[in-house]
């Protein structure tokens, strides 16, 4: 029994900072108004916009065509490639329609650091909020 708990208790370090180290939940975006959900994908993460204010469209596209569908259901965040603090990729704004080189890193167990840069020295943060 003693071994029990011993071995119980020695694997729990392990298992506290894996699972909170896992960027994958819903978000809510640093304005409040959006959430997108993360999960993993390709070795990474990914986000999704799965709710937004009002209807949402996807107005400033750069491809006219998809200027008329909603942002809901649009991935936003293509973070494949692990690096030291996070991972890195892509993030798209619908806001303005552009696609920005971008990161995201945990910053606490409810903190997201979302990042997107133009030309690696142009950038611009935000700090997502998880969602429980």
């Amino acid at each position: 029994m003693r071994r029990a708990v011993l071995a119980l208790l020695a694997s729990m370090p392990v298992c506290g900072p894996a699972l909170a180290a896992d960027p994958a939940g819903l978000w809510l975006t640093e304005t409040g108004s959006s959430r997108v959900k993360v999960t993993p994908c390709g070795g990474g993460y990914c986000g999704t916009i799965v709710s937004a204010p009002g209807k949402a469209l996807d107005a400033k596209n750069p491809d006219p065509a998809l200027r008329a569908r909603s942002v809901v259901g649009v991935q936003i965040l293509d973070a494949r490639q692990a690096d030291g603090a996070g991972y890195s990729g892509s993030l798209y704004n619908p806001n303005d329609g552009k696609t920005y080189s971008g990161a995201l890193r945990l910053t606490g167990p409810n903190a997201l650091e979302v990042s997107g840069c133009v030309m690696s020295v142009f950038c611009k943060r935000q700090t997502w909020t998880r969602v429980n």
